[in-house]
């Protein structure tokens, strides 16, 4: 019999253990993991580096980058925030460093920092890890129907394990959720989160790698109108929520970067309406509208009159991306500033703060697959993360429907809520 099991061994599964191992020694903790590899989100976040944590340190604030949870997660960062996370590391002896964006990692660039410490914290408290323990079923017994003698009883593909709390912390897992739902839970049907645009456009087609700032705009297509506004009903949007400003990078198949991934995370409910094929305008210069460019340009065609066009960079643009929007203007690599028409100068403008993509599905993010849905928020008391419904049923991270854009936020909800879990159900044997 175990006093704690808990299933995931993912960033929140391991940090609950440890909180709970620490603050009672005496306590019997297991992690169970389905895979052969533990923490391997933490791996893989942040291109290798691990993206631990965001160093925005006002709960208030932090909360805004929560698509899903905002409301409820503001009570539970006034008890556990950002520079908690960063003190549990240092503590530790791992040092983070504040990237320009926020963004926080350990100073020595690698997640293996991160998964070091924490695999070694768990061996150091004696916390129990069973890898290839995929959880089969999920049983509450009541021996003579007295809810003090109850516990619960976890079959997995190798063994039954009995305990008395259960922290559950699987992520997006189908099959776990299914079990929670059979117990009287309401799962949120999940869908994805983090993702980026698939485009085919010969304005981008031939430069990938290219990134700029830009500002993005998720507008109504004419061929599906009723469906557009449909979904801007049916979620409550404003066509203002549909729009993010912020570092784009063009890949091979479309767009990504921050502002695309900002704009996913939001709109993740309503572009999945649509089925992930919709219009978006890019704004180029996101400091000008049309008018002021076209101003510019005017100003560009006095001056520099006898230079070509294409070799004039007249805005702080990547070269590669001023050439594509140039041709895509219909002015020739030969044409200069002098001989370019008023429509040629228009169209330029207009392919510099209005350039309009159809956007024709959705990849996933690199490897840093995160789902809006999950336990319905409601269900679950947020000054313990226990279970409303279930006695001495917790939940921690991703398991929940609360998810944030990318930088650092997924992994600082995994933290607070497993460490507000882990008091929670230290404090609950203490009762």
């Amino acid at each position: 019999m175990y006093d704690v099991l808990i299933l995931g061994g993912g960033a929140a599964g391991f940090y609950a253990a440890i909180h709970i191992a620490e603050s009672d020694p005496e306590l019997k903790v297991a992690i169970m993991e389905r895979g052969k590899e533990v923490l391997g989100k933490v791996k893989v976040s942040g291109g290798g580096r691990c993206n631990v944590t965001h160093a925005e340190f006002d709960p208030k604030e932090l909360v805004k980058n929560y698509p899903r949870g905002e409301k409820e997660l503001l009570g539970p960062f006034h008890s556990y925030c950002s520079g908690d996370t960063v003190a549990f590391f240092e503590e530790r002896g791992i040092s983070l460093k504040i990237e320009p964006d926020g963004r926080m990692f350990p100073t020595s660039n690698s997640s293996q920092t991160i998964i070091d410490c924490l695999v070694n914290e768990t061996d150091r408290l004696g916390v129990k890890v069973f890898r290839n323990s995929s959880v089969t079923g999920i049983t509450k017994v009541l021996e003579d129907d007295r809810e003090d003698s109850a516990y619960w009883s976890i079959q997995t593909i190798r063994n039954t394990y009995r305990t008395k709390k259960l922290l559950v912390s699987t992520g997006s897992n189908p099959k776990i959720w299914g079990m929670l739902e059979a117990m009287g839970h309401t799962i949120v049907p999940p869908v994805p989160s983090l993702f980026t645009f698939n485009i085919k456009d010969d304005r981008i087609s031939g430069i990938p790698g290219v990134s700029t700032k830009a500002r993005i705009n998720i507008v109504p297509g004419q061929a599906h109108i009723g469906r557009f506004n449909a979904a801007l009903k049916k979620y409550g949007i404003q066509l203002s929520d549909l729009e993010s400003e912020g570092p784009l990078l063009i890949t091979h198949w479309g767009m990504s970067g921050p502002g695309i991934l900002r704009l996913s995370a939001w709109g993740a409910l309503f572009l999945n309406e649509l089925n992930y094929r919709f219009p978006i305008r890019v704004n180029w210069l996101p400091d000008y509208h049309e008018g002021a460019v076209l101003g510019e340009l005017q100003k560009i065609k006095e001056i520099e009159g006898k230079k070509t066009v294409l070799r004039t960079k007249s805005f702080d643009l990547p070269k590669r991306l001023w050439v594509s929007l140039v041709k895509a203007s219909e002015i020739t690599e030969t044409d200069k500033w002098a001989d370019i028409s008023k429509t040629q100068l228009q169209n330029l403008a207009m392919q510099l703060t209005d350039s309009q993509f159809q956007v024709t599905g959705k990849s996933t993010f690199k490897e840093e697959f995160v789902t809006a849905g999950g336990i319905d928020l409601k269900e679950i008391n947020f000054k313990t993360y226990e279970s409303k419904l279930v006695p001495n049923l917790y939940f921690a991270g991703e398991i929940i429907n609360v998810d944030a854009i990318t930088g650092g936020f997924n992994f600082q909800n995994a933290w607070t809520g497993a460490y507000i879990a882990a008091r929670g159900i230290v404090r609950n044997g203490e009762s």
